[in-house]
């Protein structure tokens, strides 16, 4: 068993400096390891539902599994802790039973900052070389220049609509955030802190006075903005969904009319016998949307497998299959021939190869005093907003 010396931190060391006037200690970078060895037998992952399917440990969903050859690879047999929110993720990483995890964006600074997982050796993970060039050294999962971590898969959060009541061709967020929608009492909004970030983004393109220029980074005056503006409609919402089933039955049982949501209930309210009728777009206004990170822990029993499944869910087969199931884009060109062969169109459907569509996309990331967009200690960090979602949600 490797210790955890194989990914701490290197202790900082005090530099003297003999200069007139001083300078600032420079941050030793984090340590990582030099290579990969054979694999310790057993790999423990918390992770999305869905990620990680078929194998010894993993879900089991007759018909699907991208583990069982993994596991034949590397002799690293895979169990899988499901968890249904990033709250949830970071506790389970702080109890130290876990080698690695899926983290969604607004989990994956709370990791980092907390010392939870570690810095990771992309020499290491060659199958990251392919990785489309959008989905590299991205905020939520890069700090310094140094990664914690590599892609899973990347997608937007949608403004999915009934057209039967509200008709074919909406193009922006009004129809959620105007508090006289014609959608009242009919909103369907993903239940999560970070949904005050889709306020945020309305507000950046329909009060530019706010000054918005980073949905997590919000000073007080803006975070009050988007928070009044979420409970001036809170009147109009339906239910605030997490699971996805939620929402799909919702759509196909006429009890919601507009909301956000991803493509995967779109994709299976549309296969509906007979379809539902709706429609979904990436709105004028821009959106949030996540790209989830597999990232290793400080405390990993099981370093080299860790390392080995990091480089095996974005090889192209393993990726694709991941990807269709869940319904998200692929991480590489090459993830997308796979995908084809599994579900013809899906990377189209999904965007995967445009970046100027996901450049209209906001990942997820973590709120926190020091603003993301550079503006200094002046952000309100995510505990406020777990306080003020508490309120806003009644």
């Amino acid at each position: 068993m490797k210790t955890r010396s194989y990914v701490t931190f290197i202790a900082a060391a005090a530099l003297a400096v003999a200069a007139c006037g001083g300078g600032a200690t420079p941050t030793p970078a984090p340590s990582v390891p030099a290579s990969v060895g054979a694999g310790e037998g057993r790999l423990d992952l918390v992770a999305w539902p869905g990620y990680v399917v078929g194998g010894t440990g993993g879900e089991q969903v007759e018909g699907y599994d991208w583990v069982s050859d993994f596991e034949t690879a590397s002799g690293c047999k895979v169990y899988v802790k499901p968890a249904g929110s990033s709250d949830e993720m970071v506790t389970l990483m702080a109890s130290g039973q876990y080698d690695g995890v899926s983290a969604s964006g607004d989990a994956t600074l709370r990791l980092i900052k907390g010392g939870e997982v570690a810095a990771v050796n992309l020499d290491l993970v060659p199958n990251y070389a392919n990785v489309f060039a959008g989905l590299k050294n991205r905020p939520h999962n890069t700090v310094g220049g140094v990664a914690y971590g590599v892609p899973h898969g990347r997608g937007a959060n949608l403004l999915i609509w009934n057209t039967q009541e509200l008709g074919d061709s909406l193009d922006s967020w009004s129809i959620v955030f105007d508090p006289t929608s014609k959608a009242k009492g009919k909103l369907s909004l993903y239940g999560s802190p970070i949904y005050i970030a889709d306020a945020a983004v309305y507000l950046m393109a329909t009060k530019p006075d706010l000054g918005i220029k980073d949905p997590y980074s919000l000073d007080d005056k803006q975070f009050k903005a988007a928070v009044d503006l979420l409970k001036s409609i809170r009147p109009n919402v339906g239910e605030f969904w997490a699971d996805a089933t939620k929402q799909i039955n919702s759509f196909a049982g006429g009890n919601a009319w507009a909301g956000t949501t991803w493509q995967y209930q779109v994709n299976t309210l549309l296969a509906n016998d007979p379809p539902a009728p709706v429609k979904a777009v990436l709105p004028k206004e821009g959106s949030t949307g996540w790209s989830d990170t597999w990232m290793i822990s400080a405390k990993a029993q099981h370093p080299n497998c860790m390392y080995k499944w990091m480089d095996y869910i974005i090889s192209p087969a393993a990726n694709a299959a991941a990807t269709v199931y869940f319904g998200e884009a692929p991480v590489s060109k090459d993830g997308c021939a796979e995908a084809e062969k599994l579900s013809p169109g899906h990377c189209a459907t999904f965007h995967a190869e445009d970046e100027a569509y996901f450049s209209k996309v906001y990942y997820w990331n973590t709120p926190s005093k020091t603003c993301i967009d550079g503006r200094g200690d002046i952000c309100v960090d995510y505990n406020e907003w777990t306080k003020a979602w508490t309120e806003i949600q009644g």
